[in-house]
């Protein structure tokens, strides 16, 4: 676990104004599901279904409603070719490549979380 030592405490408007800003990002993507969409999107283009089948245990009303916000907030675009039946991609866009960073390190905390519980449970063994 990494530990920060000798840095200096935020000051009272800092603060503040990182919550703002830490609330904004979560308003935008709170939710189970939308970095995993994101995450599989990044990956490559995609039919609803197929999202639908990489993400074990959404549903599809979820899943459609999660579209529709990412779609919203520039972080996917939707794309219909006009075939028989007609077909709809779905990318990510280069606004949600931004989210590299957060999703790595959330990555990282993840890994590091799972493993901190593993010891707790060892422990109680």
């Amino acid at each position: 676990m990494k530990i920060i030592k000798n840095e200096a405490l935020p000051n009272k408007m800092e603060c503040a104004d990182s919550l703002k800003n830490v609330i904004d990002a979560l308003y935008v993507i709170n939710g189970k599901w939308k970095l995993a969409v994101i995450l599989c999107l990044v990956q490559s283009p995609k039919r609803f279904n197929e999202i639908q089948h990489q993400i074990t245990g959404i549903s599809a009303k979820v899943l459609a409603n999660e579209l529709k916000d990412l779609e919203l907030n520039d972080f996917i675009t939707r794309t219909v070719y006009p075939t028989n039946p007609v077909s709809i991609i779905y990318e990510a866009t280069p606004y949600s490549r931004t989210l590299k960073n957060v999703l790595g390190e959330l990555n990282a905390w993840g890994e590091q979380h799972r493993e901190k519980i593993k010891q707790s449970m060892r422990k109680q063994s």
